[in-house]
């Protein structure tokens, strides 16, 4: 029916021509932000999933940062029991230089100043070596390296003080040949004490290794996952927004048409 009052071939090229519009706009967001899911009302489902994935990924993420701050205290240790090994090997050096008869009473009062030198440099060392405020070679303390709510590793220290080693300055000296042969004994023990802290170390920081590993690929496999919940198909939404635009030109055009049917109505009047 050819019409003036109420134009409804107008309204109805008005309303797909919105309907149009709403569509191109979220092609246009989709592909701008990369997402599939911008907002609750694209998917909530998918928002709800996608949101709890994002954070396993941010635990996983602070995890292997833990494991890399765990690996570097234990390398920070493992450096400084070098050194302590070295004062030691000296050590044994001039117990088993003093244990020989040919040296004078003197003469062994100056390698027992280096001796206990090298005592003092073992305590200074043990007490000294830090990360962020954390000593591991004059306890025997457990640090827990955390990667979860309930995933840890414990990291137990080692006393390597010249006490804790059994070779104090007041229990062993090289004053005379029978105390350099005790001390011989005693600081052998204290390498092997040395060497089993030292290795603990090594195989802890293997396993912190071997953990950062896993969380790496675990972290990877949930951002696939999150990916295909969340981001845009961009060669599905390119072809969507090209039939959209499609649309959205014939439908101006449509309603230009719409919007010149009453003048024919008019013509009629004249």
């Amino acid at each position: 029916m050819l019409a003036i009052k109420n134009n409804i071939m107008s309204s109805n090229a008005a309303r797909n021509l919105g309907t149009s519009y709403d569509s191109l706009s979220k092609s246009v967001e989709r592909l701008s932000s990369g997402l599939r899911i911008n907002s609750a009302k694209d998917d909530a489902a998918g928002l709800a999933v996608r949101e709890l994935m994002r954070a396993d990924i941010a635990v996983l993420e602070q995890g292997v940062r833990n494991a890399q701050d765990g690996i570097s205290m234990l390398q920070t240790m493992e450096g400084a029991t070098a050194t302590i090994d070295e004062a030691l090997i000296r050590m044994k050096q001039l117990a088993a230089q003093a244990e020989t008869g040919s040296y004078s009473t003197t003469q062994r009062a100056i390698m027992n100043s280096e001796f206990a030198e090298m005592g003092s440099e073992i305590d200074r060392i043990a007490g000294a070596t830090a990360f962020n405020g954390i000593t591991m070679l004059d306890n025997s303390a457990s640090v827990s390296i955390s990667f979860g709510s309930t995933d840890t590793i414990s990291v137990t220290g080692a006393n390597l003080t010249t006490s804790g080693l059994g070779i104090a300055s007041t229990s062993i000296d090289i004053t005379n040949a029978a105390n350099a042969t005790t001390a011989l004994a005693a600081i052998g023990s204290a390498i092997d004490t040395k060497d089993s802290a030292r290795a603990a170390f090594g195989y802890k920081m293997n396993r912190l290794e071997s953990t950062v590993s896993v969380l790496n690929i675990q972290k990877e496999n949930l951002e696939s996952a999150e990916s295909r919940i969340s981001d845009v198909d961009v060669a599905t939404e390119m072809a969507n927004m090209t039939k959209n635009q499609v649309l959205a030109q014939t439908g101006i055009a449509m309603l230009a048409q719409a919007n010149a049917m009453p003048q024919m109505a008019l013509s009629l009047l004249r």
